[in-house]
């Protein structure tokens, strides 16, 4: 039996007394489609009864759940199956094989125009929109002006939506989406045309959902933005599910996939998925290090002088080389990351064992953070990657030098104070 989205079923147990029920649970779904070179073939198809399609497995036997309260994050290359995936989970599309189970409202914000009619006002959507995910005209009534004010769209609700913007859109149907009041709020690739106040305001409101008990699935290319709102992150090759679970094991395992796209001379193992080391082997990662100017350890002061030291042996003679490093802060979102080729710093190429020094001021906020290294040609390892060696040092930040300072990182501005002359 295929159970849709669409259709609210209590999922929970009565006897069950666990804290996390499950809103969403898809088990083995596949989801195919029959592709046609000419619109004609289809007729052609029908009157001499051959084929003329060839199929596309989108999905294949992939099963998962969504606890309530949890953060799902789906990532993947372009084509690996993440938007057929939530539009499976809203009902927009059936699978061909495989269940899914929801429990509660489940709303979502997948490609930009999905339920709109461009032919009409912004308000008109808005009712039409909001009546589609099951909002009923009561509701709509007592919504709107709380939806009109979050989507700051002013006096162009009034106007037909195919005058809209990309972003315009995305504002519109984002609120109309958060105000049904969802138990699972689904989230596609849209967040990613709009301004960058909108987009602020959105995640905003994503993590006030996720804090009063709703459920996420969240599709992005943005990785900052998956690390820090997700649980658990499923990542999706080929329409199959590679790996589900710790936001950032798993998306080393994408950025693995990323680099192994362009060499194809990458192998994953059991051993490299464990500790997330890759590369050709043509050049090794021997040592890395981070260690205080004054400290003479990897326990530093904000602002204090470091050294971080990559010890690295060329097996081969190669054409470039580039040394790189990444450091990450304990939610594993990417701090700063820099490498030769940026610094203009031209790296021996023939065999031997090389020893490479970045110094600078450690100007973050205290807390613990991991530097990941890498060895590649060109710009990035999306090239050819050499090795790369993710969490290579712990290090931790204790205590600040000089003016205290709140977030991230030290920006070392200048206050100065001007008298502002009366008319």
């Amino acid at each position: 039996m295929v159970v849709s989205s669409g259709i609210n079923i209590d999922l929970t147990d009565p006897t069950d007394c666990s804290e996390d029920p499950i809103v969403i649970r898809a088990d083995g779904l596949c989801k195919r489609f029959r592709l046609y070179r000419h619109p004609s073939d289809r007729l052609k198809e029908i009157i001499l009864r051959r084929p003329y399609h060839h199929v596309h497995q989108a999905l294949q036997d992939v099963t998962f759940d969504v606890p309530q309260g949890g953060t799902l994050g789906i990532i993947g290359h372009n084509g690996a199956g993440k938007s057929t995936l939530l539009k499976l989970l809203t009902g927009v599309l059936l699978p061909d094989s495989g269940q899914i189970e929801s429990g509660g409202r489940i709303t979502g914000l997948l490609e930009l125009g999905t339920g709109f009619n461009p032919e009409l006002s912004g308000t008109q959507n808005l009712t039409n929109n909001a009546l589609l995910i099951g909002l009923t005209q009561d509701q709509i009534a007592e919504r709107r002006e709380a939806i009109l004010d979050f989507s700051e769209l002013g006096n162009f609700i009034q106007e037909p939506l195919k005058t809209y913007s990309s972003g315009m859109i995305m504002r519109l149907a984002f609120s109309i989406a958060i105000h049904a009041d969802p138990d699972t709020f689904l989230v596609d690739e849209a967040l990613a045309v709009g301004d960058a106040h909108f987009q602020q305001k959105c995640y905003r409101r994503i993590r006030e959902f996720r804090e009063s008990g709703g459920s996420i699935v969240l599709v992005s290319h943005d990785l900052n933005a998956v690390k820090m709102l997700c649980d658990r992150v499923l990542l999706l090759e080929h329409g199959k599910l590679y790996t589900i679970g710790e936001p950032e094991r798993t998306i080393n395992l994408y950025n693995y996939l990323v680099a192994r796209q362009s060499d194809d001379s990458l192998q994953i193992t059991e051993q490299d998925r464990a500790r997330t080391d890759y590369g050709t082997g043509d050049a090794e990662i021997l040592s890395a290090r981070v260690v205080g100017a004054d400290s003479g350890a990897e326990t530093i002061s904000s602002g204090e002088s470091v050294t971080v030291r990559i010890n690295y042996r060329i097996h081969r003679d190669l054409p470039e080389i580039t040394a790189g490093i990444l450091i990450r802060d304990r939610f594993g979102q990417d701090i700063f990351g820099t490498n030769t080729r940026y610094l203009d710093l031209a790296l021996p190429t023939s065999k031997g064992e090389w020893q490479i020094d970045f110094t600078m001021d450690m100007d973050v906020a205290p807390g613990q953070y991991t530097l990941s290294a890498a060895l590649h040609s060109e710009e990035n390892h999306l090239d050819a990657c050499y090795h790369w060696r993710d969490h290579a040092v712990t290090f931790e930040v204790a205590g600040i030098r000089g003016p205290l300072f709140a977030g991230v990182c030290r920006l070392r501005p200048v206050s100065q104070l001007h008298p502002i002359p009366l008319d």
